[in-house]
């Protein structure tokens, strides 16, 4: 699986000759590309050229004493050893740069994302990576993030309303990567990563800062810390069970469960943790009779203390509670 799109500078004196020999004819004797001047002023001291692949694909080269490469093709041989960063890694003005010439060929692509600025920032790595393109774009279209008998642009209005509040944005790498950048459309994975979103949505209008990724010292990662003013800190972990009826059998109930069990059993993530760990069972993709039938019969989940919840686009959040939970969620899960 390629990885989000990211950053490789090459040391080094540059030129137009240089660019022109060691990386646009390369690229155009093998995919057929066209160099051109990018759509945006380049960084202040910089050059730049912008390089439209005959399949659709696009790469961005900046150069002064060193130069910058970022593209969603094949990368000439000359910069196959250079190192690789992320967006908040290389100069201000050079990620501030591509980032314009990426949104206006995402906003020309599709369109319907011109309306919703942060998340298309914040998903653009994902959104113009070289395999998951059109795949990210596509679980946000037509299958509307996860989220069952939802109108595409009410959770698109949702996520962008959780995106500008910029609780996540120093982890903007981490979290956007979750969704991944394969060819193929995984909704059950892409519908888990979006569960991640959820929570850290209920956690922030509690009152909480969030931390995701925490590395614990049994070797795994927990999804989040939730930070609160008293300098309370408890770990959460959040799962996402698939509604009954993408499920070969079962009821809304032993889907609960039999997904927690993958976080709680001896080989899961919580195994060793006793009750040190907050499980957050985030049902959001279940249909409004299946989420009934959980929130009536209130399962266990084999994990205490757990929050069981599902949140709708419009902000609705409804849930209950297992053992003594270390979060005050009072203000926010009906």
């Amino acid at each position: 699986m390629a990885r989000p799109l990211r950053f490789r500078y090459a040391p080094g004196r540059w030129t137009d000759d240089t660019v022109r020999t060691e990386v646009f004819e390369p690229l155009d004797a093998n995919l057929g590309a066209t160099s051109r001047r990018p759509w945006f002023k380049p960084p202040e001291g910089y050059d730049a050229r912008r390089f439209d692949v005959d399949n659709g694909d696009t790469a961005l080269f900046c150069w002064n004493d060193g130069g910058y490469w970022l593209g969603n093709t094949e990368t000439p041989e000359t910069l196959w050893r250079t190192d690789k960063y992320g967006f908040d890694e290389v100069p201000e003005g050079v990620a501030d740069w591509a980032e314009r010439e990426l949104r206006a060929e995402l906003h020309e692509q599709s369109p319907w994302l011109a309306e919703y600025p942060h998340l298309s920032w914040f998903f653009l790595p994902v959104f113009l990576s070289k395999d998951g393109r059109w795949t990210t774009r596509e679980f946000f279209a037509e299958h509307e993030a996860g989220f069952p008998d939802a109108d595409r642009d009410e959770v698109l209005a949702f996520y962008e309303s959780v995106l500008a509040e910029g609780v996540l944005d120093d982890d903007r790498e981490t979290m956007a990567s979750k969704l991944g950048t394969s060819e193929h459309l995984d909704l059950t994975r892409m519908a888990a990563t979006m569960g991640e979103f959820n929570t850290a949505k209920l956690l922030v209008d509690a009152g909480y800062g969030v931390e995701p990724e925490i590395e614990v010292t049994t070797g795994h990662s927990i999804d989040f810390k939730a930070r609160s003013e008293a300098g309370e800190q408890p770990l959460v972990e959040v799962t996402r069970p698939l509604p009954p009826n993408r499920r070969a059998a079962g009821t809304p109930g032993a889907a609960v469960r039999d997904t927690a069990k993958t976080k709680t059993d001896a080989n899961g993530q919580l195994a060793a943790h006793a009750g040190g760990v907050v499980l957050f069972v985030d049902c959001s993709s279940f249909p409004d009779d299946d989420w009934a039938a959980v929130a009536n019969g209130r399962p266990d989940v084999g994990h205490r203390p757990a929050v069981v919840y599902r949140m709708r686009p419009d902000g609705e959040v409804s849930g209950y509670t297992k053992g003594s939970v270390p979060l005050e969620l009072d203000s926010v899960l009906d």
